[in-house]
């Protein structure tokens, strides 16, 4: 649900340019955009619109050109690359298309891993009920369905209580019903623990479910839809 909270992610004149050999390729071109508290969002285009040039700039793994990036009330433009370090550390959680579980190392070890580091790490319990996994804490990777490895992949991501869970086409290696359940879950991250979901796909489907839809083209947004009421996320279809 949107709120009329100030916003938590404010993005002002944001630009980001590539260099590919006597080439430049200007990524971004001029992003304004605000993102609400405990909100749903898809950042939504085709292949070589930005939007993951856009989720790595919030995340911190990459500093723009020109602009400024404010998260939770700190600069990310203003920051050392120690600090931003930590930022990504205790502030962001990181959920991609593969799931890159270590596959030596249980459900549960997986989970625990990642609270090694964390200040104020969630229960690894409560992770894995937020993904409805509880039951599969023991098993390795190996002996989990595709869809399940990404649910236990989200639970990872929540481990360190991050304030932002960034999702780079997170069901784009899965089926419509496994698909769905992964929405589902990152839905209940939204609503149980208030977290920011930005959410990467170029699948406009997907876009129903978000508080809010941002469209990219060519580097610039093209288009803002707020949801008021937004699709649940076991019913969409695409």
């Amino acid at each position: 649900m949107l709120s009329a909270a100030p916003p938590f992610i404010s993005i002002r004149n944001l630009t980001r340019t590539f260099r590919m050999g006597q080439v430049e390729v200007r990524v971004l071109r001029g992003i304004d955009l605000d993102l609400a508290p405990a909100s749903f969002n898809v950042l939504l285009g085709p292949s070589g619109s930005g939007k993951t040039t856009l989720l790595n700039l919030i995340g911190g793994i990459d500093r723009p050109d020109t602009g400024t990036i404010t998260v939770g009330g700190a600069e990310l433009t203003a920051m050392s690359d120690r600090e931003l370090t930590r930022y990504r550390r205790e502030s962001i959680g990181f959920i991609f298309q593969f799931y890159n579980l270590v596959p030596s190392l249980t459900a549960l070890e997986n989970i625990l891993v990642a609270t090694e580091l964390a200040e104020d790490p969630l229960d690894p319990d409560v992770a894995l009920e937020i993904v409805e996994l509880p039951d599969r804490a023991d098993h390795f990777p190996a002996q989990l369905s595709g869809g399940e490895q990404q649910r236990i992949a989200i639970a990872r991501a929540l481990a360190s209580n991050p304030e932002l869970l960034l999702c780079d086409e997170p069901t784009g290696a899965l089926d419509l019903e496994t698909g769905r359940r992964i929405l589902a879950t990152l839905d209940r991250v939204t609503e149980q623990l208030g977290k920011v979901v930005i959410l990467v796909t170029h699948n406009s489907a997907i876009a129903e479910m978000a508080d809010r839809v941002v469209k990219l083209g060519s580097g610039r947004i093209e288009h803002i839809t707020d949801h008021e009421k937004p699709v649940p996320a076991l019913e969409v279809t695409w």
